[in-house]
């Protein structure tokens, strides 16, 4: 899997290990939304009131918790992470514009703050990718950096 590389042009260790960090801490927080979601586990609303929270059709609450959770679990695993981010920098942007830029910034308000951080760190490994510490090394190499 493609790293970035330290200041002496070679991969870095510590940078592989920051991105599987990075990429637990994001995809905890998907993968418990996504399932509430798309099961109505943890107290989630399941995909059918999910939609119609957010007067869209019921394909949309399948779409989203699907997204969240397959994007987790891509992420997570570092087999198709920038497929994986993708898909979850679309829903934050979803949240962002739908739900929370209304009430500004403040996450205590229902702002934006913490979607906010999610796309960005999403943003973030699609371009970085998911390092050396990944599944990706199981896929057919024409995959691998996806």
């Amino acid at each position: 899997m493609n790293s970035i590389p330290g200041s002496d042009g070679r991969e870095s260790p510590q940078v592989d290990a920051a991105l599987l960090l990075i990429r637990i801490a994001a995809t905890l927080a998907f993968l418990f939304h996504g399932s509430g979601i798309l099961f109505g586990i943890f107290g989630g609303p399941g995909p059918v009131q999910f939609a119609a929270f957010m007067r869209m059709p019921t394909v949309a609450g399948y779409l989203v918790g699907l997204a969240q959770v397959g994007g987790a679990i891509a992420v997570l695993s570092g087999i198709l992470t920038r497929v994986g981010a993708a898909c979850l920098a679309v829903v934050m942007l979803g949240a962002i514009f739908l739900v929370h830029l209304p009430h500004g910034f403040d996450v205590t308000k229902g702002g934006i703050e913490y979607a906010l951080t999610q796309l960005l760190i999403a943003l973030a490994l699609l371009f970085a990718g998911a390092g050396r510490y990944s599944l990706a090394g199981l896929l057919p190499p024409s995959l691998r950096k996806l």
